[in-house]
């Protein structure tokens, strides 16, 4: 079974969140080995410099039999002999170093390798006799080990959690490219949608005027026609120039202004009646009772609302097939019904309708209707079943500040059965 190809911008998304991650913690790792550094010499240096002020301190006060912990003495008398204190190790004192400070040398602090041992040893002259106190060095040998097996630990953890906060990061500083790119698919699909109705509603029109010119049918009696033509072109270019401004009624901030929609119905009735004629297809737009249908909005984007719902419709009505769009007011609300008598839809989908892309045959256009819907704070609804029609509602609010006007005549648009 063939399994589908991986979306691009997906691995581009992961790829670029990977490499962040890792540089993140790449970068925290480095600080904390740097940290560790910087403690283990802070360590090493004071444990240098208190070993040589104890040295030199009890090789200056303290009596060859009482040193100080951790410490033993050695005196070289005039006579020769050395005293060592209790328990001093026996292949100790350097007695190089003893002689030449004896011999008149400064005093001198060293580190010596004895039998496989370290010491640190401070060597100077205490009156008439000559003293080296001595140091076993291995237990701050011990003492480092345990700070490096603590810092290799705390590095350890330190990269695990720079791990999980680069994770963190990197998800939040990712996040705005994947909005960006979701936006570039989403206008994508946006232009080529709302290009494509108005394009095909102007490519039938075209063909069943140059028929009806090659038929030998008088220019003077196809100026409707041709007037027609001149207005699609106007409606695509507001479809563009919304396109070109972002296509998203949120992002648009355009001036809401009044719209009468029974004017506004009539139109995608008009120019969809080339297509209507080509499908066998009765289009009809009526009020039902009479009230003011004024509502505050954007028109281009209310007029692609009817559009898109009367494009709906004639893409699910078969031949000799019928369609109704009726205008209704009541108190504080206008109501657009658009209903069909075709292919009708399972109420289990009516949700998934507005939802882009969604399994087959659910497309981009409805979810873009509810999103112009919901800008101008009303509600969408859909009812039907399988091969009784649909019924879209769609409810505005009305226009409270509009003056009453006279109520539109409306006709009813019966295309003829061929063209």
């Amino acid at each position: 079974m063939n399994r589908p190809a991986p979306d691009p911008d997906r691995l581009l998304l992961i790829r670029a969140r990977r490499r962040l991650t890792v540089q993140v913690a790449g970068a925290i790792s480095v600080v904390l080995a740097l940290v560790g550094v910087l403690v283990y010499c802070a360590m090493v240096h004071s444990q240098t410099g208190s070993a040589r002020r104890d040295l030199a301190s009890a090789a200056q006060r303290s009596p060859v039999a009482h040193p100080p912990p951790c410490v033993w003495l050695y005196e070289l008398r005039p006579d020769g002999t050395v005293q060592g204190s209790p328990g001093a190790p026996a292949a100790l004192p350097v007695r190089t170093s003893l002689a030449q400070v004896a011999a008149g040398a400064g005093p001198e602090t060293t580190q010596v390798t004895v039998a496989g041992r370290d010491y640190l040893i401070h060597t100077r002259q205490r009156g008439a006799t000559t003293i080296q106190s001595v140091m076993d060095l291995r237990y701050q040998a011990g003492e480092r080990q345990r700070l490096l097996r603590t810092l290799f630990g705390a590095e350890v953890a330190g990269l695990l959690a720079a791990l999980l906060v680069g994770q963190v990061v990197s998800r939040h500083a990712i996040a705005p490219l994947g909005e960006a790119l979701a936006r570039q698919r989403r206008f994508a699909a946006d232009v080529s949608h709302e290009l494509r109705s108005p394009l095909t509603r102007l490519h039938t029109r075209a063909q069943l005027l140059s028929r009806r010119l090659r038929g030998g049918t008088d220019p003077i009696l196809l100026i409707d026609e041709v007037d027609q033509l001149v207005i699609g072109t106007r409606q695509l270019g507001e479809v563009v120039e919304d396109l070109l401004r972002s296509a998203q009624l949120k992002r648009l901030r355009r001036p809401f202004g009044p719209v009468d929609l029974a004017v506004l119905a009539t139109e995608p009735a008009v120019t969809e009646n080339a297509r209507a004629a080509a499908q066998r297809v009765i289009v009809e737009v009526r009020c039902d009772g009479p009230g003011d249908h004024v509502v505050r909005g954007v028109e281009s984007a209310l007029r692609r609302v009817i559009s898109a719902l009367l494009d709906n419709a004639l893409g699910h009505t078969g031949a000799g097939g019928h369609i109704w769009v009726t205008l209704s007011s009541e108190p504080g609300t206008v109501q657009l019904v658009v209903r069909d008598d075709g292919a009708g839809l399972d109420p289990d989908d009516t949700e998934r309708l507005f939802t882009p892309f969604v399994g087959a045959g659910f497309g981009l256009g409805l979810a873009l209707v509810r999103e112009v819907v919901d800008g101008h704070n009303g509600t969408i609804t859909v009812d039907g079943r399988p091969g009784g029609g649909a019924t879209f509602t769609v409810r505005l609010p009305a226009d409270r500040t509009a003056p009453a006007a006279p109520e539109p005549v409306l006709e009813r648009y019966q295309r003829p059965l061929s063209g």
